[in-house]
This record gives C-alpha cells, sequence and structure tokens, in this order.
C-alpha cells in the first residue's frame, strides 16, 4: 500500500509539473475554441437593381444565469422578465421561475429565443441584466444566416438555391453556385467561446477576434418583367398538355444578357418546380430546329441555293434500308429548298444534305463545327451539358447518321447552345456568348465588370443570313408556324417536334416527343431571341411544335411588347420641326385675316373649329353627336360676323 501510494503522489506530481502545460492545453482545446462566424453572402440582383436573394441573419438568444453577481442579478432579474414577457407574452414569474431555477442548478445556457430577426436581436441586447453583455450580463448569441428569395421560386434554380446532403454539406446551384466561392460567399469571422454542457458553447468575450467580412454583390442580367412573363408562360402551358418538364430562355440578341431562363419539372403531386436547370444542362436531340443549321450548311458551301428543287415523293423515302417520314400525309411534292425548310419537310432536308454531302460528309462536319455547336458555350453556370456532332469513325457514324443529322437526329445540344445559333442570325451573324452577369460589386464600387463576349464575328455570308431569316419569318406567316401570325407585331423563328426515348420497347404504345420552338422577335429589327423546350407533353393533347411550344413564344414576344415599359431619353423639349410651325403660322394668318369673316370650317375636329372661332372672339355652341368632325354651320362662309353673335356647330 505504501509503494502504491507513493506510485500515486508521483504521478500526480507528473501529472501537474512534468506534463501539466500538455494536459492543460488538451483542456482548453476541449473546452474553449474559435468558432467560425460564417459571413453574409452578397447579395444578388436583377438588372434593375430588384433582389433577387440576400442572407437574413437570424439569432438564438440564451443566458448564463449563473456568471451574473448576486447584487447585479437580483437588482435586474425582475426588469429583465418584464422585458421578456413583453416580447413574448408569457408572464413575468414564468420566465423569473425558470431563470432562477437555473441559477440554483447552474444551468449557463437557458434560451430565450429563437431564429429572431435583426430588429429584435437588438431589442433583446438592450433588455435588462443582458445588455451587459456576455460578462456579467450573460448574455449569449447564436447566429446563422438563412438564404431568402424575394421572388419567391420563380428562376430560383438559376439564381441559386441551397441543397444540403444527409451529411450536412450544401452544394449551391446556379448564380450562386457559379460565383459562390470568388464573390459570394464572403470571409468568415472568429469567435472565442467555452463548452459549457453538451453541445453548448457560450462567448467568453463580447467582441470577435476576427469580424466577418460580407461577400460582394452580383448584379445579374435577368429582367424581373420578363422573368415572370416567362415563368408563368411557360408554367400554363406545361400544366395544360401535362408535360414531365420544360424550359425557356429569352436572350438579348445584341449584348447576349439572359433576360429571363426558368425551368419547371413536375412533381409527384402536379405541381411544377424548379428541379434542375434544363435548359443549360439538359442535352438532347433538337429535331426540326437543327434543319435550320444544316440548310444554311448548304447555303454557304454553295452546293444548293433556296430555289434548288428537292422531291419529297409522298411524305415516304428510303434512305439506306430505313424509312423516313414527312408528318403531312400524302407529302409535299417537288417544292424548293426554302420551301422544304418553311413546311419542315424531313424529306426535304434529309434528301438535300445527302445528295450534296454523302460523298464527303466531312465537309458538312467541319460546317457545323465551324459554328462551335460541338463545343460547350463556357457559361459561368455550373454543369453545362456537352454536345455531341458525330463524324465518320465515330460509332454512332453509319450511312444513317447523315440524312438523320439533316432533320435534327443523331446529334444532341442544350437549349442554350441551340438559341445562341439563332441569335447569331437575329444579329447580323454576330455569334455572342450567353451572359448571366453584368457586375460584381461591394456597394457602389464595381470589383469585375462583365461584357459583351464575341465567340464568332460573322458565322456566315450575309447572301445566306438574308435568305434563312426571310425563311423564318415565312415559317411564321405560312409555314408551320402559322398559327402563331399575328398582324401586330412580327416573329420570325422555327418549329421542332423531335421522338424521344423511341429506343424503349414500349414507344409504340406510350409515345414520347420533344417540342420545340426557337426564334427572334420582331422579325425585321430583332430585340430578343428566345427557345422554348417542352419534353413529353400529353399526345392526346398535341405534341407538334406549333402547338405546344410556339403559343409560349408568342405570349412571351406579346407580353414583353405590352407589359414592358419603355423609356426614351430627349435631350431637349425645344425641338424646331418645320411642318408644325408652317401650320400655325397658317393658323395665326387665317385669324388675323379674317378676324370678323365667318371661315369654312366644315370637315374639321369641333375642338379645332371651337379654338378658331373663340379666337375670333364670337360665342359658339357644338352640338355632338359622333365623332366630332363639323357637318354644319350656322353661318355661312365669308359673311361678316356681328359683336357678340352665336354661331352653332353640329359635328356628327
Amino acid at each position: 500500500m505504501f509503494i502504491f501510494g507513493i506510485a500515486v503522489l508521483f504521478k500526480l506530481f507528473s501529472i501537474q509539473f512534468l506534463q501539466g502545460d500538455k494536459y492543460r492545453d488538451l483542456v482548453e482545446k476541449r473546452d474553449v475554441k474559435n468558432v467560425t462566424i460564417p459571413a453574409n453572402r452578397g447579395n444578388v440582383y436583377a438588372d434593375d437593381g430588384s433582389l433577387l436573394a440576400t442572407s437574413i441573419p437570424k439569432y438564438n438568444i440564451a443566458i448564463d444565469a449563473v456568471v451574473a453577481p448576486v447584487n447585479k442579478f437580483e437588482e435586474f432579474i425582475k426588469p429583465l422578465c418584464d422585458s421578456l414577457s413583453g416580447y413574448s407574452g408569457k408572464s413575468s414569474s414564468y420566465y423569473e421561475k425558470a431563470i432562477r431555477k437555473a441559477r440554483i442548478n447552474k444551468n449557463q445556457y437557458l434560451l430565450l429565443a429563437k431564429n429572431i430577426n435583426y430588429t429584435d436581436y437588438m431589442r433583446f441586447r438592450n433588455f435588462p441584466l443582458l445588455k451587459f453583455g456576455a460578462i456579467p450580463g450573460g448574455l449569449i448569441v447564436n447566429q446563422k444566416t438563412k438564404r431568402e428569395f424575394p421572388m419567391g421560386e420563380i428562376a430560383q434554380r438559376s439564381i441559386g438555391y441551397e441543397r444540403f446532403d444527409d451529411a450536412g454539406n450544401v452544394t449551391r446551384a446556379g448564380i450562386d453556385g457559379a460565383f459562390g466561392e470568388k464573390y459570394l460567399r464572403g470571409t468568415s469571422g472568429k469567435r472565442l467561446k467555452q463548452k459549457i454542457g453538451k453541445n453548448k458553447w457560450k462567448p467568453l468575450t463580447d467582441y470577435n477576434q476576427v469580424e466577418p467580412k460580407d461577400g460582394y454583390d452580383v448584379y445579374t442580367t435577368i429582367d424581373v418583367n420578363i422573368q415572370d412573363i416567362a415563368h408563368h408562360s411557360l408554367l400554363g402551358q406545361l400544366k395544360y398538355y401535362e408535360a414531365e418538364h420544360g424550359c425557356v430562355v429569352v436572350m438579348d440578341v445584341k449584348t447576349g444578357e439572359i433576360k429571363a431562363i426558368s425551368n419547371l419539372a413536375i412533381t409527384n403531386n402536379g405541381n411544377y418546380y424548379e428541379k434542375r436547370n434544363y435548359a443549360v444542362w439538359e442535352s438532347h436531340e433538337p429535331g426540326s430546329t437543327f434543319k435550320v443549321m444544316a440548310l444554311m450548311a448548304a447555303l454557304e458551301d454553295k452546293v444548293i441555293d433556296t430555289a434548288t428543287v428537292v422531291d419529297t415523293k409522298k411524305g415516304v423515302k428510303r434512305f439506306y434500308g430505313r424509312n423516313i417520314y414527312d408528318s403531312h400525309h400524302g407529302g409535299f411534292g417537288k417544292i424548293s429548298a426554302a420551301r422544304a425548310l418553311e413546311v419542315s419537310s424531313n424529306i426535304g432536308l434529309a434528301t438535300l444534305i445527302d445528295d450534296n454531302y454523302s460523298d464527303k460528309p466531312k465537309q458538312f462536319i467541319k460546317r457545323i463545327k465551324s459554328w462551335n455547336l460541338d463545343k460547350p458555350l463556357g457559361v459561368s453556370i455550373k454543369g453545362e451539358g456537352v454536345p455531341d456532332i458525330p463524324e465518320p469513325g465515330d460509332k454512332k457514324w453509319s450511312k444513317n447518321a447523315l440524312p438523320s443529322m439533316a432533320y435534327g437526329y443523331n446529334l444532341s445540344l442544350t437549349p442554350l447552345q441551340t438559341l445562341t445559333f439563332y441569335n447569331a442570325i437575329a444579329n447580323n451573324g454576330e455569334m455572342v456568348k450567353p451572359r448571366f452577369i453584368k457586375a460584381v460589386k461591394e456597394f457602389d464600387k464595381e470589383i469585375e465588370v462583365f461584357d459583351k463576349e464575341v465567340t464568332i464575328k460573322k458565322i456566315c455570308s450575309d447572301k445566306t443570313l438574308n435568305e434563312i431569316r426571310e425563311i423564318l419569318k415565312n415559317i411564321v406567316v405560312r409555314g408551320t408556324g402559322k398559327k402563331l401570325y399575328s398582324p401586330d407585331f412580327s416573329m420570325a423563328g422555327k418549329t421542332g417536334t423531335a421522338q424521344t426515348e423511341y429506343w424503349m420497347a414500349d414507344w409504340k404504345e406510350n409515345k414520347r416527343y420533344i417540342s420545340s420552338f426557337a426564334g427572334y422577335f420582331p422579325a425585321e429589327n430583332p430585340k430578343y431571341s428566345c427557345i422554348v423546350v417542352i419534353h413529353k407533353p400529353s399526345i392526346k393533347k398535341g405534341y407538334y411544335g406549333a402547338d405546344v411550344t410556339g403559343p409560349v413564344f408568342k405570349r412571351i414576344a406579346q407580353k414583353i411588347f405590352t407589359d414592358t415599359p419603355v423609356v426614351d431619353e430627349v435631350e431637349s423639349l425645344d425641338v424646331k420641326m418645320g411642318l408644325i410651325d408652317n401650320k400655325y403660322d397658317q393658323f395665326y394668318e387665317t385669324v388675323k385675316t379674317y378676324k370678323t369673316i365667318m371661315p369654312n370650317v366644315v370637315g374639321m375636329p369641333a375642338m379645332d373649329a371651337l379654338a378658331l372661332l373663340e379666337n375670333m372672339e364670337v360665342k359658339v355652341k357644338v352640338k355632338l353627336s359622333g365623332n366630332g368632325v363639323v357637318k354644319e354651320q350656322s353661318v355661312s362662309k365669308s359673311q361678316k360676323l356681328k359683336n357678340n353673335q352665336t354661331i352653332v356647330l353640329k359635328a356628327s
């Protein structure tokens, strides 16, 4: 026992003095630590400064009931409880009982309020006792931030919501994900806290060891008016056609700025929400919207012209052991190349491309690749889909590959990649990179500005460009998009209908289609380009692009020009206009010359006649019964007027 006692004493001496620093460090590391204080993420704004996403701080307020000295505790406990009662509605005695019990039980963490906003947090900081801070007031504050979207679910995927996995790790999509690490995240701070119980920590001081620095603000290209129009136009059509999912993108023709992007998919309960960014991510067979690229390649290579005649047979033609069909029963017969695109003839485009490129397919592929259609756009948003343009030697290549590609099969593009090409057509051949961001700012200070980026200066000759633009306009006037025609505003574009999942065993019993429409408006001087893609609409209601996606395009174009305010600036209101000045001089001379002679006012608007006669200092009565044009005057023209004479005008 004596030897055992000596060993215990030696061990105590060793722990206290020989290894004391080591164990004191371990205790401090376990019970005291620097806790990370996350910085507020920067805000995301629309192009007009409207708030799209912001970080809202939320606070949990607790009290360390032990730390306050007895005299201070007794002096302020009752006023504190009265203040807490005024905030929550619970009785003052309820709080006093709870806090006194916590003090007796040495409870250093008693929760008083949860998830309160900044205004209420500042109110708590001024409550009696708590106003003295962590020591000796016992105030414990735990702050966290929550990402809020003032526009709700509209464009939330593109703006970038948070998603947490089972381990608590967060991933961010859209703009928030693309620019989060570099700009939005900010720099976290540090605060020293002490462990006071299981998963309970309290600050040791009233200040941070390292202050967090908020992230920069990102200003997007999104126009909230156009975004709202695009979102609800797409949503209404998805619901009507009971479609699986769809997307719409609106782009500014000149700059490449994305003014609206909406991606909606159906849920198990039949509602729609932004599940994935289909416009950027989903690479699929484009169908007939690719026919524009195919015809442009042939025109630019000068192997055909728009008047080249092609025989579409009776709606069925066999290519290398496989039939190709046109949607029009009985076919179109012999038509021009331009008309083949207007009516979206699969046989017409397949024949034109196969006849002119079957012995030199690489020339066709080279032309397609010269437009960068085989490369991702390199947009800032993560997860862009990779296009697939096969060529001779690939596994997907066969004799049927070329005619299939002519009408949009055996290759894949994302909706945004297709839209970028159509935008180049609208932009006089200049291809610009789609852009989601205008600037990054710290308050009003610009950190980085994102300018227009030209990827191809000219995609084709002016001759080809003018021809294809005329055809795209005619598609809406007299082609597959004629249902969309409106005499009030012009549009140009191409319908698209593609079979999807046609390799499935049950396809004949359960046919599935992708409907699309890509184009721009107005047709003469394009301002916006737009693409609409809807996957798997109910074939009982319709599946052709002109029926499913075309109306969305038209609705967006129409509402942009009727609902979006347009502001024009003028340098001066003092504008000299010769025609108006001459009319005024004539009017003045008439009044001066015929001051006492009755003029002829028949045929004049009643308001103008009234002004003229009143300036001649006579009394006038107007009998109005129509559109306000003078039909009769009580005093004939050229008669001399009497003093105080009354003239009666009849307008009808």
